[in-house]
Formats: structure tokens, C-alpha cells, sequence
């Protein structure tokens, strides 16, 4: 597989001079997807479990953790956070893509087929993204990468 750097005997990524810059941009981007996604996913499961950033409901409050939403909110919250810092991000990220889609199809779907009608582009967008994460891994600035799981940066990015 071609990729624009090498990773040296002591964890290092060298890019090489002569190299074309697109590389080195498609591993920032992809890593600063990953973390960002993390944070946003993050703040949506603060609102549920914490109250924070307005909370749930017309009261602002936070759900029950045993329930559904205190369920999705867990996920959301720890989930987030393993997947912003890139630690098994795979498995988490499979885990809160199915549940991005089963919060699609049992909240959004049934008011209307399509989710700019039933609000939910945010499940949709975030059902993918992370299906995508644990499909390519978490990318060169992730505990995955620095504890040496599976987690090359550019298998996705850069193709063979």
C-alpha cells in the first residue's frame, strides 16, 4: 500500500520531504473527523445523561439512566470520548452506529421516510460516520496507534 509516511521502529511517522502534501492532509483530516465527531457525540450524550447544554425536555433536565435514552446517552457519552481519544475505536464506533441507526428508525423514521422531513440527518450522518470509523479504524492520533492495534492512518485514504 502506498502511503505518505513511514512509520519508524519507535512509533514515529516520518513523512518524506519529496512527498505530495495531499497525504499528509488527508491524515489530519481524517483524524480531526474523528475527533470531532467524538466531541459532538459527546455533548449529545452530556444533554441526556448531565442536563447539560439545556438538558432533555421543555424542563431542561436529564434522563434516567435506566432507560432507553440514559442507555443511548452512555453511549454517546463514554462512546464519544473512547472515540475522540481513539481507543477501541472499532468496536465502539460499531456499537454507536447501530445505535444512531436504531434511534433513526424508531424516533425519526416513522414520521416521514425522509430525515430532512423527520429531522433526522444527525442520526443518519453520525450511523455512517462511525460505521465508517469502525470499518478504517481510528487513524494515526489515536491511543489505538500508540498502543499498536490495528489503527494505520491512511488504509483508507491513500489506497494501493
Amino acid at each position: 500500500m502506498n502511503r505518505p509516511y513511514e512509520r519508524v521502529p519507535d512509533g514515529r511517522i516520518i513523512v518524506p520531504k519529496p512527498y505530495n502534501h495531499a497525504g499528509l492532509f488527508q491524515m489530519v483530516s481524517y483524524n480531526l473527523l474523528r475527533i470531532i465527531g467524538g466531541l459532538i457525540f459527546m455533548q449529545h450524550g452530556a444533554q441526556k445523561l448531565l442536563g447539560a447544554f439545556g438538558g432533555m425536555g421543555p424542563s431542561g433536565g436529564s434522563v434516567p439512566l435506566v432507560s432507553m435514552m440514559g442507555f443511548a446517552g452512555v453511549i454517546e457519552l463514554v462512546g464519544g470520548a473512547l472515540i475522540t481519544v481513539g481507543l477501541f475505536t472499532r468496536v465502539v464506533a460499531f456499537i454507536a452506529s447501530g445505535e444512531m441507526a436504531a434511534a433513526f428508525f424508531m424516533a425519526h423514521f416513522p414520521k416521514d421516510f425522509l430525515p430532512i422531513k423527520n429531522g433526522g440527518e444527525l442520526p443518519v450522518l453520525f450511523s455512517f460516520l462511525w460505521l465508517f470509523f469502525a470499518a478504517h479504524g481510528a487513524g494515526a492520533w489515536s491511543l489505538d496507534a500508540l498502543i499498536g492495534r490495528r489503527a494505520d492512518p491512511l488504509d483508507i485514504a491513500v489506497g494501493s
